[in-house]
């Protein structure tokens, strides 16, 4: 098969990991080695439509922004993954590089849900050639009382041991991650379930794509879960990815949860997330800039799906902030221009398809303030309004006729940071607090357009920067 061409570059991006053409979804193997960031993805190249089997691909940059695409890391269709090298993690033991993942595997029918998976591991010394595991899978069947989903493996170590977090689904239909142990990588221990969810709508059929870590001494449950169904104005894409707070009990294997289920971004187009952790111990999330349901413009020119920005991860009071990495500020062309706020509209874009937006504004009782990506016929790409009395944010996409929201803190001040590229929207409100990930299609240079929908003087002040667009090679 020929992977597929570019036709255009209309919506490419500027600084977001793409691949070079086809297909790409979940981030994958995030992690830190030999002097490189390495980001993996699920790839199909040979078609800009989902496909089957799924590859991963492969990326790498020193500072979390300027990326280097490598050789497909792994080809399905060995044995162990005949059908797909699906979702996993990746992790670092002396001087090799681990690559742990779902291999999947069609039955002899039609039917979407006849399929099984195994667990699989492939290695390298050099983070660019990967041989896989000649005793794979590492785990070849899933537990008893699980169903046939499972899968995207998570590993990290813990004192002298290594745990591994799967997504899946027990056999009454309920998402679930399950937990093993390992002393070698390669000989794995059943411990048994982890956390579960505890109502089919409320938390779904379905948890992919799990990941665990800690953060000032507690433990975060990351997970991608399937059926959460619509309530009011939360959980409003066909899947969501969100979090648990609370704490891992090594002793009994469990996960003790300390809070509701919280989605980690409000936007259209963000799913799959995955961490790493930085030498300097910052933990970093990288997700997928697309969802299922949506229409990915792109397809038409050879192409679909891209990556987030990375964010650094904070928490504070049990809830999980989400902020650029710092070494963002290095696509800034100058120091960028910096006005007070004082009309009750001002264009804040820089003329270009690439920029970055930081805003600081003062705040009255029940004002409401909007922000527009617009045509430059002025015609609305998304919105987002801000209402003071209800502190919520409201985002409209013209292209679906539909809406997201998000609840936040009371407050006096606004920041928001807002990053533009080419086919992506990422925004940031009151340092992370809350964001919103979308994608948008339109050719020519967008405006950003502030305004005080009550006829008021804006009060603040906003800086603008130029960003370079040259930041993933192929």
């Amino acid at each position: 098969m020929n992977k597929v061409q570019l036709t255009s570059e209309k919506f490419r991006l500027g600084y977001h990991v793409m691949a070079p053409s086809g297909w790409i979804n979940d981030p994958n193997g995030f992690c830190y080695f030999k002097g490189y960031y390495h980001i993996f993805y699920q790839y199909y190249p040979y078609s800009e439509n989902v496909g089957s089997p799924m590859h991963w691909g492969h990326a790498r940059s020193k500072d979390l922004v300027h990326w280097e695409t490598l050789p497909i890391a792994l080809t399905p269709g060995d044995p162990e993954d005949k059908d797909g090298c699906f979702s996993g993690s990746a992790i670092v033991k002396g001087d090799t590089l681990f690559l742990i993942y779902t291999g999947h595997h069609l039955n002899d029918s039609d039917e979407p849900e006849d399929f099984w998976e195994n667990q699989n591991m492939a290695y390298s010394t050099d983070g660019i050639h990967f041989t896989k595991y000649e005793h794979n899978p590492i785990i070849a069947t899933p537990p008893s009382d699980n169903t046939q989903h499972f899968r995207d493996p998570k590993v990290w170590q813990y004192e002298d041991a290594y745990y591994m977090i799967l997504g899946s689904q027990s056999k009454d239909g309920l998402g679930r991650v399950i937990l093993y142990k390992s002393k070698d990588l390669k000989h794995w221990s059943y411990l048994g379930e982890g956390d579960k969810s505890q109502d089919l709508t409320k938390e779904g059929f379905m948890w992919e794509c799990p990941d665990l870590f800690q953060l000032n001494n507690q433990h975060v449950l990351l997970i991608s879960p399937q059926g959460i169904a619509a309530n009011n104005k939360k959980f409003l894409n066909l899947f969501q990815t969100g979090y648990f707070v609370g704490q891992l009990d090594y002793t009994q294997h469990q996960f003790n949860r300390e809070t509701s289920f919280v989605e980690l971004d409000n936007g259209h187009d963000f799913y799959a997330a995955q961490t790493t952790t930085t030498p300097d111990g910052q933990t970093v999330l990288i997700g997928w800039m697309n969802m299922w349901e949506n229409d990915m413009v792109e397809q038409e020119d050879g192409w679909s799906g891209a990556l987030t920005l990375p964010r650094v991860l904070e928490i504070k009071d049990n809830h999980l902030y989400m902020n650029p990495i710092d070494t963002v500020k290095s696509l800034r062309v100058d120091d960028g221009q910096t006005r007070n706020l004082e009309n009750e509209q001002t264009i804040l874009s820089t003329g270009d398809r690439m920029f970055e937006t930081e805003l600081l504004l003062d705040i009255k009782d029940k004002e409401n303030i909007k922000l527009s990506l617009l045509t430059q016929d002025d015609t609305p790409l998304i919105t987002l309004d801000y209402s003071a009395a209800n502190h919520l944010f409201t985002l409209y996409r013209k292209d679906y006729d539909d809406y997201r929201y998000a609840q936040v803190t009371p407050s006096n001040q606004l920041k928001l940071r807002i990053f533009v590229d080419k086919s992506s929207l990422e925004i940031f409100i009151n340092d992370g607090e809350r964001c919103f990930t979308e994608r948008y299609y339109y050719p020519d240079n967008p405006q950003l357009v502030l305004e005080n929908t009550d006829n008021q003087t804006l009060l603040g002040s906003a800086t603008v920067y130029k960003l370079k667009g040259d930041a993933i090679q192929f």
